[in-house]
């Protein structure tokens, strides 16, 4: 109200054309019902929320601050062996997850979570996490608790995460689960983006499949891709 043609300088789509990522088209296109004939500045107030993609699976913003893309995808996206058999996973309803539900390990001896994603990712160097919980959260009496009943086998052997890519790039690392109780990012790999010529194909999995012994007691929730920028914020518990 006090200057129009501030107002009007700000709103134009150079201003916001800047902040979008320069292959944001083809971004939309994998996007449901994403609107058509927005101006600059309502497609990327629109991309800085979650979107979701694959049948509700996965969703992608844009990181208001930087304009980079980041990414989510749900427990209910990855191929988890045995998942469809009651004695070994469930799932649980849950606030704490984006996508409001989590996969519940109660036991198995192999254990294998893989997933993939082909997404046009702008230029960049990314990281790959995923989010999991040793034991189960619930509340009591208006408090946080932690089931730890069914919790046994992942201080025995480590979990094994890979990510591979379609122009061959690959990451390797493990580590032991423990911290009952809290959820937390673990770091598989980062990888790299050289080119807009054509999409980006992403393997991740996890892995414990020493049969020696059962295992019991995860939750998995999703997968985050961000801009390697990014690998700070999530080194903590939440």
């Amino acid at each position: 109200m006090l200057n129009t043609a501030f107002r009007a300088a700000s709103s134009a789509d150079f201003v916001w054309q800047s902040k979008l990522p320069v292959n944001y088209a083809d971004i939309i296109q994998r996007l449901h019902n994403f609107p058509h004939n927005l101006c600059k500045r309502d497609i990327f107030a629109r991309l800085s929320r979650p979107n979701s993609f694959d049948g509700g699976t996965k969703r992608v913003w844009l990181d208001k601050r930087t304009g980079r893309v980041c990414m989510s995808i749900s427990s209910s996206g990855l191929a988890i062996t045995g998942i469809d058999d009651r004695r070994y996973w469930s799932w649980i309803e849950t606030d704490e997850s984006r996508f409001k539900s989590v996969a519940y390990l109660q036991q198995i001896w192999w254990f294998e979570v893989d997933g993939e994603v082909d997404f046009p990712f702008p230029i960049g160097s990314y990281s790959i996490f995923f989010r999991l919980q040793v034991g189960r959260a619930s509340r009591k009496f208006g408090r946080r608790v932690c089931n730890s009943d069914h919790v046994h086998g992942w201080d025995k052997k480590p979990v094994h995460f890979q990510l591979s890519t379609s122009d061959g790039q690959q990451a390797t690392t493990q580590c032991y689960l423990n911290e009952p109780g809290i959820w937390k990012y673990h770091h598989v790999g980062d990888f790299a983006v050289t080119s807009l010529a054509k999409e980006m194909k992403v393997k991740f999995s996890m892995t414990q499949i020493d049969c020696t012994h059962t295992k019991g007691g995860l939750c998995v929730d999703s997968v985050l891709i961000c801009p390697v920028e990014f690998k700070d914020r999530f080194k903590q518990s939440f």
